[in-house]
């Protein structure tokens, strides 16, 4: 009986062990244009994950994360964009009518992925990791709406996540993204 309860202790803190140092490299994704995305190209990098929509009261953060990419990028930084049409249908279009809509109104240049499902019974895996502390051993964070920010350092670990109204070029995402 002990051999057993031993066990059991031995496998479920090997499965939680486990399913904490899952990092963002262990998810591949679907660019925008359709293309295989291994997150794990993002090695060594400080990455901002936030879902986006275009038929949103913030939509026009578009800009200042296109801002922020263009500042940064060179300090090995880089924002990706996940358009999801999880609230009030903010994000109706196919993945085409999304990428026209951002280069045309807002010239960006940061990488965007496939339109995905950020919460719900659909959820994306990488979302599913991204909100649950169980998964991600830092933080249980649901997504509240579009344009929630995660930052993810260059271990590809969580960091923080930042609620849709907090502006990207928020001071504590800056110092974040500045911090040697």
């Amino acid at each position: 009986m002990r051999l057993l309860i031993l066990l059991s202790i031995i496998a479920f803190s090997f499965s939680s062990a486990n399913a904490q140092t899952k990092t963002l490299y262990d998810f591949t994704v679907k660019t925008i244009e359709g293309e295989t995305f291994p997150l794990s190209q993002l090695k060594g990098k400080k990455v901002m994950v936030v879902n986006t929509a275009s038929k949103c009261g913030l939509t026009p953060q578009y800009e200042l994360l296109e801002k922020l990419y263009k500042q940064y990028k060179g300090q090995n930084f880089v924002i990706i964009g996940f358009p999801a049409n999880n609230f009030l249908s903010q994000e109706p279009g196919s993945n085409a009518d999304i990428a026209e809509f951002c280069s045309q109104n807002y010239g960006v240049t940061f990488p965007m992925m496939a339109k995905i499902s950020v919460k719900g019974d659909d959820i994306h895996p990488l979302y599913q990791w991204l909100t649950s502390k169980k998964e991600n051993g830092v933080v249980d964070s649901d997504v509240s709406w579009n344009f929630q920010k995660f930052l993810i350092d260059e271990q590809g670990r969580v960091v923080q996540s930042f609620s849709p109204r907090t502006k990207p070029n928020d001071e504590e995402i800056v110092s974040w993204i500045t911090q040697k």
